[in-house]
């Protein structure tokens, strides 16, 4: 607690918009989710400088080795998995053969499949066992717009190139590897579900196959909807750069469609036209003038235009522009929400255009478990890191040469297991963040591409079907399972983290930011999925047709009208 903790505390107050003086009490009460997250660990005495990890809570057992040794046997089946996922390629909210496959491993093994998850199509709840601690694994299979890319290709080589002569595109791609995601999180479940049945042991086993996480729909959904609620651990990983076991947080998020409606015209005589384009061009450009004076370190925004016009001799009479925004609380990114909105209006009101906007999704920041973190940890050490090949170590450096990145290739160690920093300067999201708070969650993250690639990048994608992600998957997927198995066997160690949970959330009562009566982004499935998976459409309580979204606006003056000219 000396003077270098003194200056991070300090600097990390400035950095979200508060007085140097200010305490870190003055914060909690400020914004108590911070300090769950980012104040709790300083709090309770565990700070980077002194903190050293426990190495006693893994231990080895009858029921561990069974879990590890039935995923060193069936190491080709979850890889293959991963592959057929990885060539899907499916976006968003449209994994139809992906979760299909998913689930039919899951369901060869003896698990319960229960599709239409909180509504979603592709989403399923798969159970095994019963009775004793739930524990629940995530599994996700959603691949990203424009990352397409061969596999093992050093270079930029779209695998789908979709030709267009004024605007060609790239098919999708899985540049976060959740391909390998899903597939280790499978292998962990089933294999933990070896060792109940073998061993006798008494415990429940949930596996959650989560639609659109790329767009943090699926899980926010899912937690307001109580789908995730029963369990007593959670047990998640991601696809990274290094291999750890982590309780760091993640950044809150809104998302939002802004859509401006106007009225078509010919671009060569565009007076009196009202252009959709313009109204979302403004909105950004304003947005942009927030970023120096309104958002802090921790603070994010950034957007994509969704339908700009087909041409440029048409005005577009509508246009939708999609906003994230990112914060370190649900109430920070309320406040930087809000000013975006306003934002929004301003360019309708200078675009003279008419604005429409929709709430998507919204998620919490994610809420560490230094206990679950420990143990996985613990366990970790034991098994050791991914082992890498020499091709993957060649594969790994060309990429890093076409980024430009130091060739340092693959790690071949654990990092060690450290404290959050005590400043948050921002950075990713996930849907998992809202199961977080609702019980105890351990996380891990496992190399799966090489430092210096940034997550949703097509090198990413070159390497999510290669040996490299297949390591990284089985690793992940034994890291999971011993730690599940450990929660089972050491019922001490489960009680921690729930213990650690409680006074965590104490005063903090959890609100999803979706506002109640919200209908999700949803896409009609095709009606053969349907039949195989024993859903009807549309779900319960989804409006279907959704009401269509048309510019009626009158076109504009064009001058005062003139009297005659005699």
């Amino acid at each position: 607690m000396s003077g270098d903790y003194e200056v991070g505390r300090r600097r990390a107050l400035q950095l979200f918009g508060l007085s140097a003086g200010a305490s870190a009490a003055a914060m909690v009460a400020a914004d108590p989710v911070l300090g769950a997250t980012l104040g709790y660990d300083e709090r309770t005495g565990f700070t980077p400088a002194t903190y050293r990890a426990p190495a006693e809570p893994a231990r080895d057992s009858a029921a561990k080795q069974t879990a590890l040794r039935w995923i060193g046997g069936n190491a080709a089946t979850l890889t293959g998995l991963s592959d057929q996922i990885w060539q899907h390629a499916e976006v968003s909210l449209r994994e139809w053969r992906s979760s299909e496959a998913t689930a039919a491993l899951l369901r060869s093994h003896g698990f319960n499949i229960q599709w239409g998850a909180a509504g979603f199509p592709a989403a399923f709840v798969a159970t095994f066992g019963s009775g004793g601690p739930v524990l629940g694994f995530n599994a996700e299979y959603d691949a990203l717009p424009g990352l397409s890319q061969k596999r093992a290709a050093t270079t930029h080589d779209p695998l789908i190139y979709n030709y267009d002569a004024y605007g060609p595109t790239y098919g999708p791609g899985h540049g976060d590897a959740h391909n390998a995601l899903g597939a280790g999180s499978v292998g962990a479940a089933i294999a933990v579900s070896k060792a109940i049945r073998a061993q006798g042991l008494a415990a429940t086993v949930k596996v959650y196959g989560s639609t659109g996480e790329e767009q943090l729909v699926g899980k926010s959904y899912a937690v307001k909807a109580g789908v995730y609620a029963g369990l007593d651990a959670y047990l998640d990983w991601h696809p990274f750069a290094n291999t750890l076991a982590t309780w760091n947080t993640t950044s809150a998020l809104a998302s939002a469609t802004f859509t401006f409606l106007g009225a078509a015209g010919h671009g060569g005589s565009p007076l009196g036209n009202k252009s959709g384009l313009d109204g979302a061009l403004l909105m950004a450009t304003m947005s942009e003038f927030l970023r120096e004076k309104n958002v802090a370190a921790s603070g994010r925004f950034h957007y994509a235009i969704i339908n700009g016009g087909g041409a440029p001799n048409v005005t577009p009479d509508m246009c939708s522009i999609w906003f994230f925004i990112r914060e370190g609380s649900p109430a920070r990114v309320k406040v930087l929400y809000d000013k975006i909105v306003e934002c929004a209006k301003a360019a309708a009101q200078a675009s003279q255009t008419r604005l429409t906007y929709r709430y998507n999704a919204g998620t919490w920041n994610g809420l560490g478990n230094r206990a679950g973190a420990e143990l996985a940890n613990a366990n970790m050490q034991l098994i050791g890191p991914p082992v890498f090949t020499a091709a993957d170590q060649q594969l790994a450096k060309g990429l890093q040469k076409s980024l430009g990145k130091p060739e340092v290739g693959l790690p071949t160690t654990l990092v060690p297991l450290t404290p959050p920093p005590p400043t948050f300067l921002g950075g990713p999201s996930t849907d998992s963040a809202d199961v977080s708070w609702q019980v105890p969650t351990v996380n891990v993250l496992v190399t799966t591409f090489p430092p210096g690639v940034p997550h949703h990048n097509w090198a990413v994608t070159a390497g999510a079907a290669t040996n490299i992600a297949h390591q990284a998957l089985l690793s992940a997927a034994r890291y999971l399972s011993a730690t599940a198995v450990d929660l089972i066997t050491q019922p001490e160690q489960l009680d921690a983290m729930k213990e650690e949970f409680r006074s965590r959330t104490a005063g903090v009562q959890w609100q999803s930011m979706i506002p109640d009566g919200s209908q999700p982004p949803i896409y009609e499935p095709p009606a053969d999925f349907l039949a195989r998976t024993g859903q009807t459409w549309p779900p319960a309580g989804v409006t279907w047709p959704v009401p269509q979204v048309i510019a009626t606006e009158q076109l504009g003056t064009t001058g005062p009208d003139l009297a005659p000219q005699s």
